[in-house]
């Protein structure tokens, strides 16, 4: 008896150690924070640093006013990176959509750049939250066209948002299903493995909205069945499937837009 004892002790041990191992690379793999900036990002005009709180953490945004503003407050995107990058890489290519007179907030995990705390599935919610919150109290903002954008970790910071505030719209640029499924696609690893699983089918399904989904045929971080699958679940979306791969597609702006700034 004692010997059976002490070798299920060493199984339950090794299982423990095995899954905290797979804990931690999964979290290297889902978070890889680029070096931290060594400086402030240079603002442009129409543009400005706005600090969000949440949970006692202060979280980095940056604003992109439109720069053909109507009188009448302006719809906005909430914009959320891939998980390699950070907002400093992004305070250009938003030029088309701000021209278009849309306002983009773009806004910073934590842990990241030169936000405090660390990233994980309920800090990056609580974040884009508090960014919804601040957007929505804004004059200058439409909070009834308030849209999320995510691109591939940012579309399950967006679809987590979707859950938890009335986002108009959803744009979902090269995202999984969930971390889960794309573990078992990618890794062959168990989904019961994934404590933050970022589920967006079941997001998606419940999104009353309208959702456009963009992504790279040839996309090998996150495989265009991922796409596919968001489509097929959601209620009203539309899906384009892009001649590129997962980082270097660019953006159709004359679709975006369009979708954008429908009522």
């Amino acid at each position: 008896m004692m010997v059976v004892l002490r070798w299920l002790f060493v199984a339950f041990a090794l299982a423990g150690i095995a899954f905290w191992l797979v804990h931690v690379a999964g979290r290297r793999v889902l978070y890889p924070m680029p070096p931290r900036p060594g400086a402030d990002a240079v603002l442009g005009p129409g543009a400005e640093r706005i600090w969000l709180e949440s949970a006692g953490v202060r979280s980095e945004a940056i604003f992109l006013a439109a720069t053909t503003p109507g009188e009448a407050p302006t719809p906005l995107v909430l914009y959320a990176h891939g998980n390699g990058e950070l907002i400093d890489l992004w305070l250009e290519p938003f030029a088309p959509l701000r021209e278009a007179g849309v306002a983009v907030l773009l806004v910073e995990y934590p842990g990241y750049g030169r936000s405090a705390g660390s990233p994980s599935q309920a800090s990056i919610t609580r974040a884009f939250t508090a960014a919804y919150d601040w957007s929505a109290s804004q004059p200058h903002v439409d909070r009834t066209r308030i849209v999320g954008w995510g691109r591939s970790l940012g579309g399950g910071a967006i679809c987590a948002l979707a859950q938890e505030r009335p986002l108009a719209r959803l744009v979902l640029e090269s995202t999984f299903t969930s971390v889960r499924a794309l573990a078992r696609d990618l890794f062959g690893l168990p989904g019961w493995l994934v404590r933050e699983p970022f589920d967006n089918l079941t997001a998606v399904r419940a999104f009353a909205g309208p959702i456009l989904l963009l992504h790279g045929e040839r996309d090998e971080s996150i495989p265009l069945a991922h796409a596919r699958a968001l489509h097929e679940a959601a209620k009203h979306a539309e899906l384009i499937v892009l001649p590129c791969g997962h980082n270097d597609c660019g953006e159709p702006w004359e679709r975006i837009v369009p979708f954008l700034l429908a009522r």
